[in-house]
């Protein structure tokens, strides 16, 4: 790699870990706080909180990626012409077909990356998520007794706290258990905590009272205690974890089990599911091809530039809604499928061969004037000044 294709190399990376970093940590935000209550209303731990919005993390990068990629190849253009650099280098004899070289390269690097993420690092994550969300359901403490309510565990089975406390102690806790029609049990308990060990999970209950109404007996049994351990055992069992198609590793998707009961109840969707995995890393490739044939040519004007940004940018949403809507269909109809690697095939060859062929894509003149007349009239009209 010569110094020219380092150079362009390196900033075009850079420039995409910026903005990759930028756009995955807005919307990893907006996203994240979708899932606040796990702090709030289920009282787990930051640490948990930020674990799990922190693994699906890898989804939006597969998405984000293509336009993280776009946004920095078009911003290393846009530098290279305004230091009139890409003047100098069509001057010394690059073609613009040789200057497209390290934007290729750079371009494989981040479809190796989405490569990487899609086959194991997103559904990985998506399946820590599964088992953890199975975990947090599973924790009567953190998902069923809320602080101030009757959360009824089962039938005839009901618990109040009226506090959490830091360190998971529970101040005022009442049990009203009826569960056995001839021996109810109502406790009060000044405060207790939750204990796990080998042999379950129990509420360990301090300071309290117990009142045991017997079907053959009149008056209840009063029993005051300093400790007592309440078997919760039952309700703090995860329920077992079923994997959805995103879940799966691209090895699975693509050499499926015979046996895989999703791929007996959804085949097409599974398939599916591997072609957008498939055509993933091919996105990068059109989404650079795409930028650098509107803007890897000098311009006369910076009009003419941001006339090329916008159609370079309504050109990548247009083929890729076509993608979405192709990957929709395919949910139902199979060969659809193929139609989105012709599609991917076709724009990348077309922005190929604009590139080879030194052709400058500019708006038409009507269209500049047009627009050149209506800032004219604006910039008049907020000039003018207001009557008195």
């Amino acid at each position: 790699m010569g110094s020219i294709d380092s150079y362009i190399f390196r900033t075009t990376l850079t420039s995409f870990a910026v903005v990759m970093a930028s756009l995955t940590g807005v919307i990893w935000i907006t996203q994240a706080l979708r899932g606040i209550d796990l702090m709030t209303s289920q009282g787990q731990t930051i640490l948990t909180f930020l674990g799990l919005t922190g693994l699906a993390v890898p989804v939006l990068i597969l998405v984000i990626a293509p336009v993280a990629l776009m946004i920095a190849v078009a911003h290393t253009l846009n530098r290279l012409a305004t230091d009139s650099e890409i003047i100098v280098m069509n001057a010394a004899g690059l073609s613009p077909l040789r200057l497209f070289r390290p934007f290729v390269y750079a371009t494989m690097v981040v479809s190796a990356i989405v490569i990487l993420i899609g086959a194991y690092i997103a559904p990985d994550g998506l399946r820590r998520i599964a088992r953890w969300d199975s975990e947090i359901t599973a924790d009567v403490l953190a998902n069923v007794l809320q602080p101030g309510r009757f959360a009824q565990l089962e039938q005839n089975l009901t618990i109040r706290v009226r506090e959490r406390q830091p360190g998971g102690l529970l101040v005022g806790v009442f049990i009203d258990d009826r569960r056995d029609p001839n021996d109810r049990i109502s406790i009060i308990a000044d405060h207790g905590t939750v204990v796990k060990n080998k042999d379950g999970s129990f509420l360990v209950l301090d300071d309290g009272h117990l009142e045991r109404f017997q079907g053959n007996q009149q008056e209840p049994a009063l029993v005051a205690f300093s400790r007592y351990a309440f078997d919760m055992s039952k309700f703090s069992r995860a329920r077992d974890v079923a994997y959805g198609i995103r879940e799966h590793y691209l090895w699975e998707l693509i050499w499926p089990d015979p046996n895989d009961p999703l791929l007996k109840q959804l085949p097409t969707q599974f398939r599916s599911e591997m072609h957008d995995r498939l055509l993933a890393p091919i996105y990068p490739f059109f989404f650079a091809a795409v930028t650098f044939a509107f803007l890897g040519l000098a311009r006369t004007t910076r009009q003419s530039r941001n006339f090329s940004m916008v159609g370079a940018v309504l050109c990548a949403f247009v083929i890729r809604l076509i993608g979405f809507a192709l990957s929709v269909i395919a949910n139902q109809t199979p060969y659809v499928a193929g139609l989105q690697y012709l599609l991917l095939a076709a724009a990348i060859a077309i922005s190929v061969w604009l590139i080879h062929r030194n052709v400058v894509i500019e708006p038409p003149s009507q269209l500049v004037d047009a627009i050149n007349a209506l800032n004219t009239s604006f910039r008049r009209l907020i000039r003018r000044p207001m009557p008195a």
